[in-house]
């Protein structure tokens, strides 16, 4: 079993472009939507959810108040103001950090969990596919693609797929670092803008340090061809591999206004898009393409 992840050091670079064009081309495939704080792969792979299961990522506290003596101890150590006059907590300042349960001398605090969002096992027209969306201010968004990961290899290997493609979230954060550890390969979207050099060289360096085959993919390339080339040839130094170069197109936000991957229009971008795919599976199986 391979697991591609399509990253980016940054938003906007269009790495979901390239991720749903390779959802829908030939292969099957489990897919995984690893942006849980905005996802937007159901945007054009058009999920119908099949199983939806609740996540806590945290514990709030919450004090009874039946055994609470207000001695105020909880209040004087809480440092996030989370516990009012009445001895109440407030579950959106409360950060979960338990001094609080602690330090009370009668008990009083206890920890429970709290939903901090939703994530789902769906069927979409590029075949199974899960995604989940956070609750507004929540955490642990790497503990959510954790799980998604691992439910998605489990379907995989229950199915007898070869590939589970996931579309990764922006930046080298902990969500990134979520969908990457333990990968087989990164695909690496970059732009050729200053920012773009940027936060291409971020991401190589954090996926060199989980020693993971890297495949470059330089989108609207003929922008700044000569900074194309310049990351082209530095990226090759750090032992990425060239996928390809996808040319600007105005036929692909168009497409996108229908929900509709560039593969699925008459664009070169597409063609190209499609190139990089088949390049992909030769390079790592070899030879066997679909």
């Amino acid at each position: 079993m391979r697991e591609i992840v399509v990253i980016s050091g940054k938003g906007g670079t269009g790495k979901t472009t390239v991720a749903s064009s390779f959802a829908l081309l030939p292969g099957e495939k489990v897919m995984v939507d690893a942006d849980v704080d905005a996802p937007d792969l159901f945007i054009v792979l058009k999920p119908k959810v099949l199983e939806a299961y609740s996540f806590k990522g945290r514990k709030v506290a919450r004090i009874l108040q039946d055994v609470c003596e207000r001695c105020e101890k909880c209040k004087e150590l809480c440092r996030f103001d989370a516990i009012d006059e009445n001895y109440k907590v407030d579950a959106v300042m409360c950060e979960g950090c338990a001094l609080c349960y602690f330090a009370c001398p009668y008990g009083a605090v206890v920890l429970e969990e709290k939903e901090s969002g939703m994530w789902f096992v769906a069927d979409s027209r590029a075949g199974i596919m899960l995604h989940a969306k956070l609750h507004p201010g929540e955490e642990n968004s790497g503990k959510l693609i954790t799980q998604l990961r691992r439910r998605a290899k489990d379907i995989a290997e229950e199915r007898g797929v070869d590939i589970v493609l996931i579309d990764g979230p922006p930046g080298i954060g902990c969500p990134a670092i979520s969908s990457i550890t333990g990968a087989t390969d990164v695909v690496l979207v970059a732009e050729p803008t200053c920012s773009g050099v940027h936060d291409l060289r971020r991401v190589v360096e954090l996926c060199k340090s989980f020693n993971l085959k890297m495949w470059l993919v330089v989108n609207r390339f003929d922008v700044n061809v000569d900074l194309t080339e310049q990351m082209e040839e530095w990226a090759k130094s750090e032992g990425v591999e060239i996928l390809g170069r996808i040319p600007f197109d105005r036929s692909i936000p168009l497409l996108q206004m229908e929900g509709k991957a560039p593969v699925e229009g008459d664009s070169f971008a597409g063609e190209v898009i499609r190139d990089c795919w088949d390049k992909l599976l030769k390079e790592v199986w070899g030879g066997k393409v679909w």
